[in-house]
């Protein structure tokens, strides 16, 4: 039976067409199938082959091993690329989720257009996050299973280089919220200034 088992959940990941989650597989698997271990039966099936089983955030799909990638590469022209404005703003999400559009353009100080995040959702790399529970509860911006899946990442944790680009001073130290110039303090000083100047 456990073969049968194995058997079915290898045909269910082939079949599908996208990633799925452990759950989704418990619920379309025999009530007494384990399948947890015979997911790590399956991965080490395929460890040696030219596809593994790979698991980006509990999302389990294969994926044409990574050492054959230069041979199953396609020249083929791209139709679109992503601007600096876009890849700098996948960056920030990626490095500092959940940020909001405020925190993303102090960080990159410029103002971001509402295309650059639209082109980031249609790619499918990003998505609203929860809204901050702060003054005009602003929306907040996460990569997706999608963004992980493309870049072959088992999580954001995987991010390569990230102390690297901070100490290279790509990326600020602090956290986006703390980034934010307090124009108060700016404000104060002003009136301060004049004030000393009257008297």
């Amino acid at each position: 039976m456990t073969t049968n088992h194995k058997n079915l959940l290898e045909a269910l990941l082939f079949a599908a067409p996208e990633p799925l989650e452990t759950q989704a597989l418990h619920d379309r698997m025999p009530a007494d199938a384990d399948v947890g271990p015979l997911l790590m039966e399956l991965q080490k099936d395929y460890e040696t082959r030219g596809i593994r089983l790979t698991r980006h955030n509990n999302m389990w799909a294969f994926r044409t091993t990574p050492e054959l990638a230069e041979d199953l590469q396609l020249d083929r022209t791209e139709l679109r690329k992503l601007s600096k404005a876009s890849l700098e703003t996948m960056a920030i999400i990626a490095y500092h989720q959940p940020v909001t559009r405020a925190e993303i353009e102090n960080i990159r100080g410029v103002a971001t257009s509402k295309g650059t995040l639209d082109v980031l959702m249609e790619a499918g790399w990003v998505k609203p996050g929860k809204r901050r529970e702060s003054v005009g509860k602003p929306l907040t911006w996460v990569t997706t299973n999608a963004f992980l899946d493309h870049f072959g990442l088992e999580s954001t944790m995987d991010l390569p280089g990230l102390d690297d680009m901070k100490a290279a001073g790509l990326l600020d130290r602090r956290p986006a919220i703390d980034t934010v110039p307090d124009l108060f303090q700016k404000d104060t000083a002003s009136t301060e200034d004049s004030e000393e100047d009257e008297a």
